[in-house]
């Protein structure tokens, strides 16, 4: 079992590498749907294990100056708090019970579609808005729906573990158009930092993450990142993003059903 879960991390790091598509929309359903793992405990493993890995992301894309500082600080704004008050929600109702798993699996579904849209259709809404700049926001309301959406994907990643990646960075796109992809990337990545640990925290709290797993998944998902990030250019980047929306339309369902 030990050998399964680290090829499974190998294989969710090396479709991050390819696709960019955040971990936990591949992650966390891999592990309640074929390793059976307590809904609770798949978000809080999950969540640590993201929280780990994109430090070294932030860091990379700092340096070559991707991160708009002022967005994250929105971001954050709402998505910490919403993080905290979410924990203790899922901590009075009982994570670990069976209804609350029930709630959790939808969430997963709910979040995993949400990436299906992002993945399909992130670039036309992009191009949509920037030739629409009359339906742009500008000063004290796009900071106020930033901080929003931060809270909303606060919440949605301390239920689901996923939304921090293509969820979070489509929002980027609809409130902050002129961004560049690297630019979004980065600052996608950097403010869910703070966010996954925090999550992370909170799941730590509430007893529901798997540090052994954590750390098998680890060692196979570092040099799976690695070898897709290097190959990611000499692979058909529409057909992959097409093959895996299909894949995770059908884990949505099965998630539901």
């Amino acid at each position: 079992m030990t050998l399964t879960y680290v090829g499974s991390g190998f294989a969710v790091g090396l479709l991050v590498g390819l696709t960019g598509v955040g971990g936990g929309s591949l992650m966390t359903p891999l592990l309640t749907l074929l390793f059976g793992i307590n809904p609770a405990v798949a978000v809080g493993t999950d969540l640590a294990f993201a929280s780990a890995t994109k430090v070294a992301g932030t860091f990379a894309h700092r340096y070559h100056g991707n991160v708009h500082w002022d967005i994250v600080r929105r971001l954050c704004l709402g998505a910490l708090p919403a993080a905290v008050v979410t924990a203790l929600g899922l901590k009075y109702f009982g994570a670990l019970s069976q209804e609350i798993g029930q709630f959790i699996r939808y969430s997963i579904a709910t979040s995993v579609l949400l990436t299906v849209v992002a993945i399909l259709f992130r670039g036309r809404m992009q191009a949509w808005m920037n030739s629409h700049p009359s339906r742009q926001l500008h000063g004290r309301a796009l900071t106020t729906a930033t901080v929003v959406s931060g809270a909303i994907l606060g919440t949605l990643v301390t239920i689901s573990s996923i939304g921090a990646g293509a969820v979070g960075a489509t929002l980027l796109v609809l409130l902050y158009p002129r961004l560049k992809p690297a630019e979004i990337a980065g600052t996608d990545i950097a403010y869910a930092v703070p966010l996954t640990a925090i999550a992370a925290l909170g799941h730590w709290w509430l007893g529901s993450i798997n540090w052994e797993l954590l750390a098998m998944l680890l060692l196979g998902s570092v040099p799976g990142i690695t070898l897709g990030s290097l190959a990611a250019r000499a692979v058909p980047e529409r057909a992959l993003r097409g093959l895996l929306a299909i894949t995770l339309t059908g884990v949505a369902a099965k998630l539901v059903l």
